[in-house]
């Protein structure tokens, strides 16, 4: 597989976030473009130098050139193309939240096993630099046993489209786009046991109770009305037994003051950590190995949102 074929299912903000990434760090992979629209498919082609465009989701399936698809719908669909592209013997990347519900994950496995063939699930947030500092940090102890900490994900975004029916996005906005935060928090160290989630008036905004098993506490506030500083600067803090963690949300910066104290700027060039992922899972797909987050650590995700209580369509 030293000459990979993918094939971007639908055509939206997701498809061309990943492209241009794709483009910088893997010029040799032939991109190809898949839409219920065959226009909107032959644009992105064009607009992005791909290497070929579909007028349906079933022609790229179809395919047999195609190693691998991406999967970039609403989360509804997810489920049902990923097992049509398993059954015509496809790779998957899919799009977070990868399935809505334990059964679509045991689904997708056991299609998986079946073909032989790899599902990744495109969580950037795991492989985020600021993401990764933070957890070696707590494991090296440097700030002593986590006790506490406060997530700051406040922020304004539109809810035009798809993502504004939750029958499509699979749930509300904590469950669209605060999973992300979830897998953030999930890996900072100690196993990530249970949620509490409360709704501040709005199901826009919620704050989160995350509850570890060494007992340490951590609470993420999430939000889609709420505005930040400069349209997203945002600050956050971990607490621990010999001292502390102050970082941006985002991952701009981070403060240690503890055993050792130090100022650090993360790769400020793979801040949304897209660059890792996708080196992670082509050289994963090409040696035959799993990647670093695996379908695994996705179901665990959905599976501490869903059992908290919260809905989902």
């Amino acid at each position: 597989m030293s000459e990979l074929r993918l094939a971007f299912l639908g055509c939206g903000a997701a498809t061309l976030t990943h492209s241009r990434t794709l483009m910088r760090i893997a010029p040799e992979l032939l991109r190809c473009y898949a839409s219920r629209f065959g226009e909107k498919a032959a644009g992105f082609n064009h607009r992005l130098q791909g290497a070929g465009w579909y007028n349906s989701y079933g022609t790229a399936l179809a395919d047999e050139r195609i190693d691998v698809v991406l999967i970039a719908t609403p989360p509804s669909t997810h489920v049902r193309l990923a097992l049509a592209a398993l059954q015509s013997g496809k790779h998957v990347i899919v799009e977070k939240p990868a399935f809505l519900t334990m059964a679509e994950f045991d689904a997708v496995e056991l299609a998986a096993q079946q073909a032989g063939r790899q599902v990744l699930v495109a969580e950037n947030y795991y492989y985020k630099p600021i993401a990764r500092r933070l957890h070696q940090i707590v494991a090296d102890g440097d700030i002593g046993e986590l006790r506490f900490a406060f997530i700051n994900a406040l922020k304004w975004q539109r809810t035009a489209g798809w993502r504004s029916d939750a029958s499509l996005a699979g749930g509300g906005p904590l469950f669209e786009g605060g999973i992300h935060w979830i897998n953030l928090v999930a890996n900072l160290g100690p196993e990530l046991r249970s949620l509490d989630i409360a709704e501040c008036g709005s199901p826009m905004t919620s704050v989160v109770t995350a509850r570890f098993a060494n007992g340490a506490t951590a609470v993420l506030a999430y939000s889609w009305e709420l505005r930040s500083l400069l349209r997203g600067l945002r600050l956050s803090r971990i607490y621990g037994t010999h001292g502390s963690i102050a970082f941006e949300s985002n991952g701009l910066f981070l403060f240690v003051n503890g055993r050792r104290r130090h100022l650090a700027f993360p790769e400020l060039q793979d801040l949304a950590g897209y660059r890792a992922m996708f080196r992670d899972f082509l050289a994963g797909l090409r040696a035959g190995r799993p990647p670093e987050f695996t379908l695994s650590g996705a179901r665990r995700d959905v599976q501490l949102l869903t059992t908290s209580g919260l809905a989902t369509a």
